[in-house]
């Protein structure tokens, strides 16, 4: 007999139809009466499959009361309720490493962007400014600047190998000095390092200890002429602080792949011409989601087999 899971949420089709063909999949996403449902097949859920942002909640957890793992396919963990599934024993995993490369990249591309202002510029192209009014204005330099990067995790490293390339000056700070970080300056306070840094990258996990750890101090001591880049949760910055800031012109820019609420966001971001959004899709290539699939069900096939999970978050 296939083991039943529940699905929270839609995947690509190359991962629908090997989960399909593997257990008896119980759709949560497609349910319009979900506390029906759950109370109708919770019994018999042995795993969650689940996406980064979706999770698993503490009352989704506790109706299923044989509920042995859940995969989630991202690399954050912070929408799964960790406690519920200590207190069970409940393991879970995630899709580390496999999404590194791409979040990194689209870290820095939008960094370059931004303060580039290529969408503006080609805009002006397309628009006919260029032929009717001569040269786009002028943006701000990369290069040579000083970076600083909030949480040297994997996508953290990344990010600062990446900037080594364009000769930025980089520091970083996270809970303890890493010997990976060669010559990079470690800083454990963020209001210190975003003193020192014109572009601050959050790249930090998402958790109760971190929430807005990105809050108003941090953001004025970035200043007038800094930018954040934000590659990790939403829950990290203080929204209504970085909207402040940004309005009034206290922080330079923003360019964000994250929001509260999303894909709702606020509508005050909308407003504003020194923002980059992006639609929360910086491990959105083909390579990287097919490989994140494949890890969540190798995590899943692994469990039922009495093997080793690749790669264990609880």
């Amino acid at each position: 007999m296939k083991p039943t899971i529940l699905q929270m949420g839609a995947y690509p089709e190359w991962d629908e139809v090997p989960l399909q063909e593997t257990y008896d999949v119980r759709r949560y996403f497609e349910a319009k009466y979900k506390d029906d449902f759950l109370a109708k097949c919770g019994g018999n859920i042995r795993a969650i499959a689940t996406r980064g942002e979706l999770g698993a909640s503490r009352n989704i957890i506790e109706a299923c009361p044989n509920l042995e793992i859940i995969s989630i396919y991202g690399v954050g963990f912070d929408a799964v309720d960790l406690d519920a599934c200590r207190e069970r024993g409940i393991r879970v995993t995630n899709t580390p490493d496999v999404l590194t490369g791409d979040v990194a990249d689209l870290g820095v591309a939008m960094m370059l962007c931004l303060s580039r202002g290529m969408i503006g510029a080609e805009e002006w192209v397309r628009g006919g400014n260029w032929a009717k009014q001569g040269n786009y204005p002028l943006k701000r330099r990369v290069w040579g600047c000083h970076a600083g990067v909030l949480g040297l995790g994997r996508i953290g490293f990344e990010v600062a190998r990446r900037l080594q390339g364009f000769g930025m000056e980089i520091a970083y700070s996270d809970i303890a000095e890493k010997p990976e970080a060669g010559g990079w300056a470690f800083e454990p306070d963020p209001v210190a390092l975003a003193t020192r840094s014109d572009f601050l990258f959050v790249t930090l996990a998402a958790s109760a200890a971190t929430r807005h750890i990105v809050n108003a101090e941090v953001i004025e001591a970035l200043g007038s002429d800094g930018m954040i880049i934000n590659v990790s949760r939403a829950s990290n910055i203080d929204e209504k602080a970085l909207l402040d800031a940004l309005e009034a012109g206290r922080l330079g820019a923003a360019a964000l792949d994250v929001f509260e609420n999303s894909p709702a966001l606020d509508p005050r971001f909308l407003a504003l011409d020194n923002v980059l959004l992006q639609p929360h899709h910086a491990s959105g290539t083909l390579e990287t989601r097919k490989a994140m699939g494949e890890l969540v069900r190798s995590n899943l096939a692994a469990h039922f087999a009495g093997l080793e999970l690749p790669t264990p978050v609880l």
